[in-house]
């Protein structure tokens, strides 16, 4: 049995050899995919180990290397860590399902490569996960940047090009712009750069007061992967990447590593009663709830289903920052629960969104209509992955918008629960607007009807068009958003040190 501390650098150690094991299998797709859900299922179960270590108290840790003095390249597991690594390696997997059929399906060119690079970005999304201090994260946050790039631009196109040139030249601004020195900033000021519950400014409170704000505000926006606006464009315009890139941009790695950093910093470094007593979340607090609204606005007007989806994430990864930014116990719970919830939610949909082009190659909402009775199972997905983003119960996404309703309420912020509540009824309008019209609504003139609408065979339509690996993996998806909602209290109960409780 593998001890949780040796586990940790194993996750991190086991996705690059399943990338070297998917390159010497190039010329073999099957070994190769193999050696991918392989890869994948190990790294789940490493991760599970970790995580069941840290559910019974213990706070596994493991160091590789000091750089300098005082600067370790160093891990260890605490609850919000050990839960995004939980969701990013059991979602990999699944999207690493998905992406076989959708892949295969498409006739993608370039697979090992595609393949390769997802390793590599788990394997740094792990150590994000479990990084143990600010020099630790940075370093692997790089890793992520630059191991998704080659994901972002895969069609190679113009429109890639350019989109990859926006990913990277946003991501790398402002993480060498403003994260960087805001990590030599607080190394300077505390002499350290460890995570420390209650946060390591608490013992530097009459140094770091005056700058506070500043500080944070180098944080949030340095960390661009968590896409609050204006540090957002890389999100939307990445959306040229194949769809189970899109799926793990937003619900595996790349945007769940930004706010899980933000949400990390806050608690770690900052501290929310710091943050409660100087006021200095409290601006990035209305710029949040602002992200939220603008975002939810232009997603209502996208008619690119992808497009319409990355602007959705941009508003409820805010929601993310918001929960930071309250700097309240439910605040806090709320923006770790909505980590979780996210991620399945909208891996459903963007899983959904991939189905519909491998099937019929179509990517515009007002070209769906009447997909729905040739997609029943798709589209069906999707109606539930839609309800837990908008927070409807029984699904996951009701919880932390509760949570956060509650840590608006703790902290006196009454127009932030106006915000979360229009933000709901805007999630109506440009989610569930599109799986009634899929089912409900009939072609347009002049478009072509689609295939199977109106047959006796048409419930199995969608399964003889779209590679059965693409439509399996959204249903499974949208089960756990179900199956999540009665797991609250377990999640709330493991979360429960990050607020101060036992």
């Amino acid at each position: 049995m593998i001890s949780p501390g040796l586990a940790i650098p194993l996750t991190l150690a086991l996705p690059v050899v399943g990338c070297l094991l998917i390159w010497l299998l190039d010329k073999q797709p099957n070994l190769r995919e193999a050696a991918t859900l392989i890869t994948g299922g190990l790294l789940l179960l490493l991760v599970i180990t970790v995580f069941g270590a840290v559910g019974e108290g213990q706070r596994p840790g493991y160091e590789l290397f000091e750089v300098i003095d005082g600067l370790p390249i160093s891990f260890q597991a605490e609850p919000l860590g050990a839960m995004f690594a939980l969701i990013a390696s059991g979602l990999w997997l699944v999207n690493s399902v998905y992406s076989i059929g959708y892949m295969r399906g498409g006739n993608e060119k370039h697979q090992t490569r595609f393949y390769m690079s997802f390793a590599v970005a788990i394997s740094a999304a792990m150590g994000v996960a479990f990084a143990s201090n600010l020099f630790t994260l940075f370093i692997f946050y790089e890793v992520l940047t630059l191991s998704t790039f080659p994901l972002v631009t895969h069609k190679g196109d113009d429109n890639a090009r350019r989109g990859g040139r926006i990913y990277l030249g946003v991501l790398m601004a402002t993480s060498i712009g403003l994260l960087l020195p805001a990590i030599v900033w607080t190394y300077a000021i505390t002499g350290t750069s460890e995570f420390a519950v209650g946060g390591i400014f608490a013992d530097h409170a009459e140094a770091v007061g005056p700058i506070a704000g500043v500080l944070l505000g180098l944080y949030v926006f340095g960390i661009g992967k968590a896409a609050l606006m204006p540090a957002h464009p890389w999100l939307p315009n990445a959306m040229v990447a194949p769809t189970p890139v899109s799926a793990f941009l937003h619900a595996v790695a790349v945007v769940k590593a930004g706010v899980f950093s933000v949400l990390k910093i806050v608690i770690y470094i900052f501290g929310i009663d710091f943050l409660a007593d100087t006021g200095a979340s409290t601006p990035f607090m209305w710029i949040a709830g602002l992200s939220i609204l603008l975002a939810s606005a232009i997603a209502m007007h996208k008619d690119n289903l992808k497009a319409r989806l990355a602007y959705s994430t941009v508003s409820q990864l805010s929601y993310v920052t918001l929960g930071a930014m309250l700097a309240t116990s439910m605040g806090v719970m709320g923006g770790a629960t909505q980590i979780a919830a996210h991620a399945l939610g909208k891996m459903t949909l963007f899983m959904c969104a991939g189905a519909v082009y491998v099937a019929h190659h179509k990517t515009l909402i007002s070209e769906m209509r009447g997909l729905g009775r040739v997609m029943p199972f798709t589209f069906g997905a999707f109606f539930i992955g839609a309800m837990s983003i908008i927070g409807l119960p029984p699904l996951a996404g009701s919880w932390p918008k509760f949570f956060l309703m509650l840590g608006a309420a703790d902290a006196g912020q009454l127009a932030i629960i106006a915000i979360l509540m229009i933000s709901s009824i805007l999630n109506v309008i440009y989610l569930l607007s599109i799986p009634v019209q899929a089912f409900y609504m009939n072609p347009a003139e002049g478009d072509a009807k689609p295939q199977g609408a109106g047959g006796a065979g048409i419930q199995w339509g969608a399964l003889k068009e779209a590679p059965i690996l693409c439509i399996a993996p959204p249903l499974f998806t949208a089960t756990g958003a179900f199956i999540l909602f009665f797991f609250a209290d377990p999640l709330y109960k493991f979360l429960l040190p990050l607020i101060g409780g036992q």
